[in-house]
């Protein structure tokens, strides 16, 4: 590659072959919902998934060791990866924007109050608060109880702002070329979204089991499940990634001023930190 050209990556079937792999995920994962069946196609989607990401990622790993890429390769990933993420938080945004009508607006309104307080006709004995424990239709069971924000909740949120500090501190010493330091301070790091992951898991069990929080439970449990389970798979991809890098430190890769790969781990590290600070406060505490 000479100085100033544009590399071109050869012909590759990863893009198609990862576009199957998701929608046979998906396919799956609607008859699973539908007809509680599915299972083992949906599997065959995930497992297909984490293949073709896996030799995907092989490829651009050994183009970037190979030195094919240049400052205009480089702008190309910051940009991708900016607008992946800005595509996560409109992701986001969306679930958040559903909980927000749903209490400020809907809840409300069959309560009896705000212009469409009419719809109080359809269930006259609902009283309207929030969390919704007693859903206005008696043929649908709410939760037992909720949550306290300040257990597990509070233990999460913990872990996750501190592994940010963790992180930050690894990429630091990167720049620094401390290669011990920063390999220490990112296994920590990966060890601290582990921890989340295992205490979400906990926290899930006690949600079914002692608590009554199902899927099923009104619009209450539908919300912190579609919220802190989608977060939590970010965490667990994010936790995946952060092992990988982990993996390459330990190689060797990365040097002082190209470490494109680790700085966009760092950057969907710190926006998974970033939802779920909102989570926090806007399922946990409000």
């Amino acid at each position: 590659m000479s100085g100033g050209s544009y590399y071109v990556p050869t012909t590759s079937w990863w893009p198609i072959l990862g576009s199957l792999a998701l929608g046979v995920m998906m396919v799956g994962a609607g008859v699973k919902l539908v007809y509680d069946t599915g299972a083992l196609l949906m599997l065959l989607g995930v497992v297909s998934i984490i293949g073709v990401m896996g030799l995907w990622f092989r490829d651009v790993v050994r183009e970037s060791m190979g030195g094919l890429y240049d400052s205009q390769m480089d702008r190309s990933f910051r940009w991708g990866m900016g607008w992946f993420i800005f595509s996560e938080l409109m992701f986001f945004a969306a679930f958040f924007g559903a909980l927000f009508y749903v209490r400020t607006f809907a809840i409300p309104w069959l309560g009896g109050e705000g212009e469409k307080g009419v719809s109080a006709l359809l269930w006259p004995d609902f009283v309207a608060h929030w969390p919704l424990l007693s859903p206005p239709d008696a043929s649908v069971l709410g939760p037992d109880q909720v949550f306290s924000p300040w257990q597990l909740p509070l233990v999460n949120t913990l872990i996750l702002v501190t592994s940010s500090i963790t992180l930050t501190v690894a990429h630091e010493a990167l720049k620094l070329d401390e290669r011990i330091t920063c390999r220490n301070w990112l296994a920590g790091t990966v060890l601290l979204g582990c921890c989340f992951i295992i205490i979400q898991g906990v926290e899930y069990y006690e949600a079914y089991n002692h608590y009554g929080i199902t899927l099923e439970a009104g619009i209450f449990g539908a919300t912190f499940f579609i919220l802190t389970g989608f977060h939590g798979v970010h965490v667990i991809i994010g936790t995946i990634i952060l092992a990988c890098i982990l993996v390459r430190i330990c190689k060797g890769h990365f040097s002082t001023d190209h470490h494109f790969g680790f700085e966009a781990s760092c950057w969907y590290w710190h926006f998974v930190d970033v939802v779920w600070v909102g989570l926090f406060i806007f399922v946990y505490v409000l």
